[in-house]
């Protein structure tokens, strides 16, 4: 039995963003079964010097830094007809590292994490190819274009309509393709026909999210409302962009002493200019998002547009925080009777204010959630498909002789 190939377009440790978080636990669940090289990109330079953290769950490591700007794999998608989100990973010294690492060791399987990373899946290979798209990333550029116009909106459609073609074309040749959601699977069994397509969801570490653990609290005046994500992300800027300026001021109306808290590394000059209305913070990078929730009387996710399954909707149900969501970044979680859902403006302020006057309903909800994600949503169950899908089985310890 051979060794695992780990591909990843961002270092999956420490275990700190959504995509990141992910990649953590799926390379830890095949480490207690086989030996996992690792092969990633960095694009934030202390990712560089995190090689030791991940030396429990690897045998080679490879961590290169991601350095082409935006601007060049732009032009360089245009001048080889190639979606902007290939040429953004394309470099040469990952794939000496990957075929160095194929020439020197008994690989069996190809884990790719993200559909970019699968421009380095050989041509002529004897490997299994685990293709986890986690999601349909065509479909999310496609949704991108038809809300913008000009130049933008043109790359957008583009973009969308090449890595349709890529991404049926790398499902076609993968022994199976991963997506974070039965509703995104479905949606790609739909637009490609493809087979062996399963759904894999994100889990949450509940002892880690969990409000009666040690962590530093947050001493809040008034009532917080709090959003949790990587701030330099187009979904969340929107998000919360469209929460300040349109549903923030219904609340205020009966909870005048409202306050909204935007907590997540990397806030865009624009989300910073958020920190000008009334009762809006900009955190920036926090050392611990547990505070920050737990000191939340609701967390709000109010994306317009989201794929798969959100990882900050599962982190807030886990420290039993009531959680009001658009139907967006609701969906691929089961959600009744945990959650609170709405679609538009009047909706999500309607839902936010009832909880916000009502701190018994709000605190049975969060109760609610979290039990629900204690019993569902572990990592151990969310990956146990696999499994059965790479045929896989935990590494057992030598005997020891009689």
């Amino acid at each position: 039995m051979g060794d695992i190939l780990f591909l990843a377009h961002r270092v999956p440790y420490p275990p700190d963003r959504g995509d990141k978080i992910r990649g953590f636990h799926i390379l830890k669940f095949l480490a207690a079964r086989k030996r996992v090289h690792l092969i990633a990109f960095a694009d934030d330079p202390r990712d560089m010097n995190r090689k030791e953290g991940l030396a429990p769950y690897t045998g080679h490591r490879s961590i290169l830094w991601r350095s082409k700007s935006r601007a060049t794999a732009a032009v360089q998608a245009l001048l080889r007809r190639k979606p902007v989100s290939l040429t953004a990973f394309a470099d040469r010294p990952l794939q000496q590292a990957v075929d160095a690492v194929l020439a020197r060791h008994p690989i069996d399987t190809i884990y790719v994490f993200s559909s970019q990373m699968a421009q380095y899946i050989p041509v002529h290979r004897r490997a299994d190819v685990v293709m986890d798209f986690v999601d349909m990333d065509s479909a999310k550029f496609a949704d991108y274009g038809k809300g913008s116009w000009g130049p933008t909106g043109w790359m957008m459609r583009r973009e969308g309509r090449l890595l349709a073609g890529y991404e049926k074309a790398v499902a076609k040749t993968a022994t199976a393709s991963l997506f974070v959601s039965e509703a995104e699977a479905a949606l790609f069994r739909h637009k490609t026909g493809a087979e062996r397509v399963f759904a894999v969801e994100n889990g949450i570490d509940t002892e880690l999210f969990d409000p009666q653990a040690a962590f530093k609290r947050i001493d809040t005046i008034g009532q917080l409302i709090v959003f949790t994500g990587q701030m330099d992300y187009r979904p969340n800027i929107e998000g919360v962009t469209w929460f300040v300026e349109t549903i923030l001021p219904h609340i205020q109306v009966d909870h005048p002493g409202a306050r909204f808290a935007i907590v997540g590394r990397a806030p865009t000059e624009a989300v910073k200019a958020l920190a000008a209305h009334r009762g809006v913070i900009v955190t920036g990078e926090v050392a611990d998002v547990r505070g920050w929730l737990a000191a939340a009387a609701v967390v709000v996710a109010p994306l317009k547009l989201a794929r798969g399954v959100q990882n900050k909707v599962l982190e807030a149900m886990a420290m039993a925080r009531p959680v009001v969501a658009s139907a967006a970044a609701a969906e691929g979680i089961d959600h009744q009777d945990t959650i609170r859902v709405g679609e538009t403006v009047g909706e999500l302020a309607e839902q936010v204010s009832i909880l916000l006057g009502n701190p018994a309903i709000g605190a049975d909800l969060g109760q609610r959630a979290r039990a629900q994600v204690q019993q569902r949503y572990s990592w151990a169950a969310r990956l146990a498909p696999l499994d059965q899908i790479m045929g896989l089985r935990i590494k057992q310890p030598p005997r020891r002789a009689a």
